[in-house]
């Protein structure tokens, strides 16, 4: 469908045609079909002219959401050099091919125009866009196009190019994906040709049909339903052997069991001239079956896709500046703890580093959540994967490779991934307890239907066995616990350790820390007292000017004031304070003796060097949302404490600023330990939050942990969980969704039993035929998936958040 596109009441377009954004006073105008259409840069005119000149008009109409903004083009010549290509690009018939991100598609029909686009230049053999996962795929011939010019057409059209995973990894995942829909292809054309055979059988009521012409449709059956069978339903297979090997029968044991079931009873009654055959309902049960789990694995990519985030953020190239201050592009391998490199404003940082130079702005959505960029000054860290904004910075790499943060993050996204925490376990041997309980009972069916009526009872013991596989019984936990890991991370909460989730959703008590969890590690001023005429946003402008060039912590308090002062002739006297010219006057700015004739006392002083005019009192400053995290907390029911090393007055303020009924200072490891114990030991549950070193003991203490994303390693390894957004807000957030995942948890468990009690009397009891059983089942499972995936929406918090 066509996107509106907002308009004033005289009737003039107030959004961009192409990216929906809000147009300048000055509007670049451009006519399509036949009508003046408005954008908001040369870039989306140049991009929407394109696409009417290559007859491609109809993506604007098919499109269900704007698109991105065509930003400025970047440099792609890098992608062309030969070690680039040869670690990312695979050799196959007719050239090389790549996989590709881009964070730009956001419908099926930026997919459409992608294909389109690509296939239209020369040189391209094979294209394909998929607007689920992100990824285009490009086959292409080296010496007819360059792959430069290709990806230069995809971010000339708003699909800024990124790298996926290594080309092996990224091929292997591709070629397995295609024997999945091998398999489903194969299944569904069985089970179709089978369900068309068996319908001629099933409506044959008064046996008019000449026993050859039965036998004839049954050996073509068995042909038809041979592949589905073994080729097909390999995976289930496979999975049986391996769960009798580990003497542990599951879901896949039952699957295989029924199917292999059904189908050898079909085919010795097709030898042998029986009464019936059940080759539907094998073909069917596979069919539906490797549906579902399709659609596990499509729900798995998604509820992921953090991972792919991350792979987005690892640009091919780096530059270095060299000794003589030349700079040369080097693959990212090549870069080294100490080099200089050079980033480009719009570019991606390609290592950890420190910022060089002047201030600079960077954005850090992938690795934060931060929606907005963040100012960073000379001596800042900065981050692999953020990008660089406004101007270019000059950064001093600290660490490359896996010891990136960034590389950190997509292991910890990972292993969370990996996890079967304790439900899941129990889901597990519950299944395992229900299929060897179910085969008893099947053999007991069967028996007591051979009394009553042989000739229906093979039949219902089949029913039996498809209707009750305990498929959405497996799914449960698994489906839920996948689409919350994902939605954790996107807002920048990493569950790195398993049952951290279920506890979370439990937690009646959190334990904050107070330096660098509800308090930036950095200064902010405080009070500000005068002693003469100056007044005290005087006394503090030129403070900040004195400080503006220094790299001492105390700078960082006086970085957010604006000042009309300027500083010359500053130098620093260590171990006492600072000094420069101001308006022809040299200032002090330190100890109370190296501003004036006083005692000292820990305050910042301003003075002449003779007489003091102000005094400064520095302060951690709270961290953004603070107050607004702890009360969230409280209107969750939550009661919240806080337990510090630091001294009583600061922890004092601390408590009244944010109205805390239990604060305690002074608090050793062994303290705030002994305070979760006690918390624990009156029935409570228990979420700590920490990020020091001291803070590592009680956060493997308590129920469930929480460690904050920039905090210490050690820290981070003790915690149940990672905090990476810069908010505290995402706390609540989190628990809000560990709650909920719980409710869906129960839910699919509720369902998935309900199910089955209900289903397996309707089976004992002969009302269920095989086909239907199979369709229950599998319309059970896909009930259990899409109940989970209720999680990824509205997990995404504001740009505030």
């Amino acid at each position: 469908m066509d996107v509106a596109v907002d308009a004033d009441p005289a009737g003039h377009a107030l959004a961009c045609y192409h990216c929906g954004e809000t147009l300048p006073q000055v509007p670049v105008s451009l006519d399509i079909e036949g009508e003046a259409r408005g954008f908001c840069c040369h870039g989306c005119a140049a991009a929407a002219e394109w696409i009417r000149q290559s007859k491609l008009d109809d993506y604007y109409r098919l499109r269900s959401t704007t698109a991105g903004r065509v930003e400025a083009m970047p440099d792609l010549a890098s992608w062309d050099r030969e070690d680039v290509l040869s670690e990312h690009a695979v050799p196959v018939a007719g050239g090389l091919e790549i996989t590709l991100l881009t964070d730009g598609m956001r419908c099926a029909a930026c997919a459409w125009l992608i294909d389109r686009a690509l296939q239209r230049e020369p040189g391209v053999f094979d294209s394909s866009a998929n607007a689920v996962t992100g990824r285009i795929r490009i086959g292409w011939e080296p010496t007819t196009v360059r792959l430069s010019h290709l990806l230069g057409r995809l971010a000339m059209l708003g699909y800024r190019p990124y790298l996926a995973a290594g080309a092996v990894r990224e091929r292997a995942r591709v070629a397995e994906q295609r024997r999945w829909l091998m398999r489903l292809g194969v299944a569904g054309l069985g089970a179709m040709q089978t369900m068309m055979f068996s319908e001629a059988l099933y409506l044959d009521f008064g046996h008019h049909m000449a026993l050859a012409t039965r036998d004839f449709f049954r050996w073509v059956a068995l042909l038809v339903a041979t592949p589905v069978v073994f080729y097909a339903g390999w995976p289930f297979l496979e999975g049986c052997w391996r769960e009798l090997r580990q003497r542990r029968p599951g879901m896949d044991s039952l699957i295989a069991g029924s199917t292999l079931l059904a189908y050898f009873a079909s085919a010795v009654e097709t030898v042998r001239g029986g009464a019936q055959v059940w080759y539907d309902t094998a073909t069917m049960f596979v069919f539906l079956l490797l549906a579902a789990r399709l659609l596990e694995q499509r729900a798995r990519r998604v509820a992921s896709a953090q991972v792919d985030a991350l792979a987005r953020a690892r640009p091919v190239l780096a530059v270095r500046e060299n000794v003589d201050g030349s700079r040369e592009s080097i693959p990212m391998s090549s870069l080294c703890v100490g080099d200089i490199a050079c980033v480009a404003a719009g570019d991606v940082v390609p290592a950890d580093g420190h910022l060089l130079d002047g201030e600079a702005s960077f954005e850090e959505a992938l690795l934060t959540g931060e929606s907005r960029p963040v100012t960073r000054l000379p001596g800042a860290q900065i981050y692999a994967g953020t990008i660089c904004r406004d101007r270019a910075a000059r950064i001093v790499v600290t660490d490359v490779g896996v010891a990136t943060r960034l590389s950190q993050l997509t292991r910890l996204v990972e292993q969370a991934q990996a996890h079967r925490p304790p439900m899941a376990r129990v889901a597990d041997r519950i299944g395992s307890v229900f299929v060897s309980t179910l085969l008893v009972l099947a053999v007991l069916v069967y028996v007591a239907w051979r009394m009553h009526d042989p000739s229906r009872a093979f039949e219902v013991t089949l029913s039996l066995l498809v209707v009750s596989c305990p498929c959405a019984l497996s799914l449960a936990v698994p489906a839920a616990l996948t689409a919350s890991h994902g939605a954790l991370a996107r807002l920048g909460v990493l569950s790195v350790r398993t049952g951290g989730l279920e506890n979370l959703a439990r937690a009646t008590d959190v334990v904050f820390d107070k330096t660098g969890t509800l308090t930036h590690v950095r200064l902010a001023v405080g009070d500000i007292r005068t002693f003469t005429t100056m007044d005290a946003a005087t006394a503090l402008q030129m403070a900040a000017a004195l400080e503006r060039d220094s790299r001492h912590p105390i700078a960082e308090a006086f970085s957010p004031v604006s000042t009309r002062f300027f500083a010359s002739d500053v130098r620093e006297t260590v171990g006492h304070g600072i000094a420069g010219c101001i308006d022809g006057r040299v200032w002090h700015l330190g100890r109370a003796s190296f501003a004036g004739c006083r005692e000292d006392d820990g305050r910042l002083w301003l003075g002449d060097g003779r007489r003091v005019v102000a005094c400064f009192s520095l302060e951690e400053s709270l961290r953004p949302h603070a107050e607004d995290a702890v009360a969230e907390l409280r209107v969750l029911g939550l009661r919240v404490h806080l337990a510090s090393g630091d001294a009583h007055e600061p922890v004092e303020r601390l408590m009244r600023k944010l109205a805390l009924r239990d604060a305690r200072s002074r608090q050793t490891s062994e303290d705030k330990l002994a305070l979760v114990r006690t918390l624990q030991d009156n029935g409570s549950v228990v979420a700590m939050v920490g990020d020091g070193l001291n803070d590592a003991p009680v956060l493997a203490g308590a129920d469930v942990s929480i460690a904050m994303g920039e905090g210490a390693a050690l820290a981070q390894r003790a915690a149940d969980m990672v905090l990476t957004a810069p908010s505290l807000l995402r706390i609540p957030q989190a628990i809000r969704l560990a709650r909920r995942t719980m409710r869906v948890i129960r839910q699919n468990f509720a369902w998935a039993v309900g199910y089955n009690l209900l289903a397996l009397p309707l089976a004992i009891t002969g009302h269920v035929t095989p086909a239907f059983a199979a369709l229950g089942m599998a319309l059970s499972s896909l009930a259990v998936t899409i109940n989970a995936l209720r999680l990824l929406r509205g997990s995404s918090m504001g740009p505030n958040a």
